[in-house]
């Protein structure tokens, strides 16, 4: 299960709408890939339809997708949204990181 804070709640349906998507029908599409300074990052975009294998989560009336691979390492993540003087975007917190960079945008195990 993926967390979805009111904050980033309200981002996520204004980007979406910005971004021709419709936040009661489409998709957050959450996921890890290989690469960022601590070896894993954050992936997220939007997307209309799931595909075969993946996990469906609704959380603050989000709607989040999350390919089977990325499952087990987003266990217990919320996504949260900053717009503080270190920058502004989406932050993930999640507790099966042991070690994340200063960006927040990737993370180890």
């Amino acid at each position: 299960m993926i967390k979805v804070s009111d904050i980033a709640k309200n981002k996520v349906i204004e980007l979406m709408s910005d971004d021709g998507y419709n936040a009661t029908t489409d998709y957050v599409r959450v996921g890890v890939k290989s690469g960022g300074c601590s070896g894993l990052s954050y992936d997220l975009k939007f997307d209309k339809a799931q595909q075969e294998g993946d996990k469906v989560f609704e959380d603050n009336g989000v709607k989040i997708i999350v390919d089977k691979k990325s499952f087990l390492y987003l266990i217990g993540t919320t996504l949260e949204y900053s717009g503080g003087l270190n920058g502004t975007g989406f932050v993930f917190n999640n507790p099966n990181a042991s070690r994340t960079c200063g960006c927040g945008e990737s993370f180890s195990l």
